[in-house]
């Protein structure tokens, strides 16, 4: 292929990645997902403590999420996820 083709840029199709509604917070998967298991609350805290995590009503950081969870240690990704979904909900998060 060389540099000057461009008729396959034009033949391919675009695709939309959505209506353009923003979701603010960043999703509790995803915070999970860039840690090591096991974690204690406090790593997970000096790591992440300030992202904000999507939840029903609104961002929040991931401390004051954790403040409600009696937990200091959790043993798998699921676990952490499961305590913070017991504070947050499990709703739809809304969008703006």
């Amino acid at each position: 292929m060389s540099d000057g083709d461009d008729s396959d840029d034009e033949s391919t199709p675009t695709v939309q990645l959505g209506d353009g509604r923003a979701v603010e917070g960043a999703p509790i998967a995803r915070v999970a997902a860039r840690l090591a298991w096991p974690q204690t609350k406090s790593d997970i805290l000096e790591k992440f403590g300030d992202t904000d995590i999507r939840t029903p009503d609104g961002p929040q950081s991931l401390a004051t999420i954790l403040e409600s969870v009696d937990d200091t240690y959790f043993d798998r990704r699921q676990t952490f996820v499961a305590a913070v979904r017991d504070v947050i909900g499990r709703e739809p998060v809304a969008t703006e």
